[in-house]
């Protein structure tokens, strides 16, 4: 008699047999986002507008706003999924068969021969000596005469490459190697050191070298040579009727708080503005 199976094993025995989900292409690499349109649009969006609302304001780039959560939209509208990208070549040799059953030889394209140049100094020449000067009778003159460069002339007129020797390299040289094992025993450091100390020991034996004089003492001549005599100013010329005359205004009460005052302004002219620093501050 066979064993009675429950229902739950049945259930873990179905759960084992089945097969496992594959996720698709499209699951995978979802289709681009295609451009927003008015039915799209809901209210408390970003890209709600009122008034006349057309698909064309959602396509441009400077109107269309990024909505919260999602990734901003680019406005332009792709080909379908059938679509494909790319340059499709059609096979036009023939594939397999073709190619065992024949070889395809390139045919050498004819070469178009060689134009000479033409000799204008002898076109010229001939038509001065022929009594020809206008340029009417030089044009004609050179359809019926046609003179040209043979090639050893022509190959002589042009330049020719200049010489170079057989075992010269182009290009950039190559950058020596770095050496490592200086820098890793601290080569350069050590250079540097020993530089330096020979620069000091060249210096001091440039001092003990030097002649050190004695100490000079100034003479009543190099004395009068450097003074100056002082210069008395006379002071300004001012008419008499104006020299007694006092102030009109006086806005201090005392002397001292007049001094007071001028000595503040002195101080704080260095941060003021104006020619006589007389204005607002300069700093905030």
């Amino acid at each position: 008699m066979p064993e009675a199976r429950s229902p739950r094993q049945d259930l873990t025995r179905w759960k084992k047999q089945q097969q496992p989900v594959r996720r698709t292409v499209s699951q995978i690499c979802p289709p681009p986002r295609r451009p927003l349109t008015v039915a799209d649009i809901r209210p408390g969006m970003e890209n709600e507008r009122l008034g006349v609302v057309r698909d064309s304001m959602f396509q441009n780039p400077l109107i269309v706003k990024a909505e919260l959560g999602k990734p901003r939209e680019r406005s332009c509208s792709l080909p379908g999924i059938d679509f494909n990208y790319g340059l499709y070549i059609r096979g036009l040799d023939g594939g397999v068969p073709e190619a065992i059953g024949r070889w395809n030889v390139f045919k050498q394209q004819p070469t178009c021969p060689h134009e000479l140049t033409r000799n204008y100094i002898a076109m010229n020449r001939g038509a001065v000596k022929a009594g020809l000067v206008t340029a009417r009778e030089n044009f004609l003159y050179r359809q019926l005469n046609d003179i040209r460069i043979s090639d050893q002339d022509d190959r002589r007129l042009k330049k020719e490459p200049p010489s170079l020797p057989p075992n010269m390299t182009f290009g950039i040289r190559a950058r020596p190697s770095t050496p490592f094992f200086d820098l890793l025993h601290h080569r350069y450091l050590q250079l540097w050191v020993q530089e330096q100390k020979a620069a000091q020991k060249a210096i001091k034996l440039e001092k003990k070298q030097k002649v050190i004089l004695g100490k000079l003492y100034e003479t009543r001549s190099s004395q009068l040579r450097k003074y100056k005599p002082p210069v008395k100013l006379d002071t300004l010329w001012h008419m008499p009727h104006f020299q007694k005359v006092g102030r009109q205004l006086d806005t201090f009460p005392t002397e001292a708080d007049r001094q007071r005052a001028l000595k503040a302004h002195w101080e704080e002219c260095a941060v003021r503005q104006g020619t006589l620093r007389m204005g607002n501050y300069t700093h905030p």
